[in-house]
């Protein structure tokens, strides 16, 4: 594929993240814009990009691929921009914001016969933002969906997909309203459970004091995406609001439901309900099944001391076992061990469990 000019508008973590994996694994040439001159500057400086432009405008007019990296709002004014611009060649533009319905309503109202729009998310993340947090590897495995209008052909989407596998996505396609049904439920739903989780725990704190240094283990698990940006979320939210309504009036509904099980002490009917959420879960790591990697993990208990980690670390090495993960647990829930082991394979598990057995250590695999 001959060397194309795409122009990434936005670089934050999102933007910042895409334009380093396609420096790093291609030859295409990579403009940057953005309105904050110290993210230019840091861009430029750092080689995420090879050229800063402060003018979308001019930018624009130079690039064969537009990848507008912005809040919701601010990619629809984008788009809209773009719309008066003189082209004189056929332009690819794409955005990544997590919702499509809005942005592609706003694509489809343009006039200008050389643009050629194909809706992008990229799925995943981090709760840091910003350059500084961009990493080319932020969306390796990670599903990349595409939502192309009429307007943009098989070989526009070929083309786009070429310079973004670089960032090593996985690429579905998907129409805008499945795609904004699915993603609530999935992440931005949570996302609002996250936040009000947090807010009862705040609320709780004023009754338990000590209550934030027991607020580790499952409770940061499942509330770090409350720690994600305020004003980016309150835009996601603000543009896929139908939705977000109907999931919480189903919420409240289930909530009601599990209230009133654990109200007449049903037990029978709470194991059903929790281990009918374990199994789905569960599945989830299942080959095609899901997007949650399927990892396997040892709990190995270990001494709070100096080079404990390195060695089981090195024990790991010698027998030829790869560990995907090492996770510190802070507070342990259920569990004997103070330290998390993933492997990619059940066969690794096994034998890491009994390589680290044979030296001594505490562990268990928990099913």
């Amino acid at each position: 594929m001959e060397k194309q000019q795409v122009l990434i508008a936005g670089l934050g973590l999102i933007g910042g993240s895409i334009a380093k994996a396609i420096k790093k694994e291609s030859e295409h040439y990579i403009i940057g814009f953005d309105i904050s001159e110290s993210t230019l500057h840091f861009a430029l400086n750092h080689g995420i990009i090879d050229e800063a432009s402060p003018n979308f405008d001019k930018a624009a007019l130079k690039a064969d691929i537009i990848i507008i990296s912005a809040p919701i709002s601010e990619t629809i004014q984008l788009i809209s921009q773009l719309d008066s611009l003189p082209f004189t060649k056929e332009v690819i533009v794409s955005d990544t914001a997590s919702v499509k319905g809005s942005v592609l309503i706003a694509a489809n109202d343009l006039t200008n016969k050389s643009i050629r729009f194909i809706g992008g998310h990229p799925m995943a993340g981090s709760h840091k933002k910003g350059i500084e947090a961009a990493k080319a590897h932020l969306f390796e495995n990670a599903i990349y969906v595409l939502s192309p209008l009429d307007n943009a052909t098989e070989e526009n989407v070929a083309t786009l997909r070429e310079v973004l596998s670089a960032t090593k996505s996985n690429f579905v396609v998907l129409q805008s309203d499945e795609h904004d049904e699915m993603t609530g439920v999935i992440s931005h739903f949570p996302h609002l459970i996250a936040s009000s989780l947090v807010h009862q725990a705040r609320k709780w704190e004023k009754k338990h004091a000590f209550l934030p240094k027991l607020a580790a283990g499952g409770f940061r698990d499942i509330t770090r995406i409350a720690s994600s940006n305020p004003v980016m979320w309150q835009d996601i939210f603000y543009h896929n609001q139908s939705k977000m309504s109907a999931m919480l009036a189903d919420w409240i509904i289930e909530m009601e439901y599990l209230k009133k099980l654990l109200e007449d002490n049903e037990r029978e009917e709470v194991i059903t309900y929790l281990n009918s959420a374990k199994n789905y879960r569960d599945g989830l790591n299942e080959g095609e099944r899901g997007a949650i990697p399927a990892f396997y993990d040892v709990y190995v208990d270990i001494p709070d001391q100096p080079g404990a980690i390195a060695e089981v670390a090195l024990i790991l090495a010698n027998a030829s076992l790869s560990i995907k993960n090492i996770e510190i647990l802070e507070v342990r829930e259920g569990i004997t061990g103070a330290l998390r082991l993933s492997f990619y394979t059940k066969e690794a598990q096994v034998a890491g469990q009994k390589v680290l057995k044979q030296r001594g250590f505490e562990t268990m695999i928990q099913s």
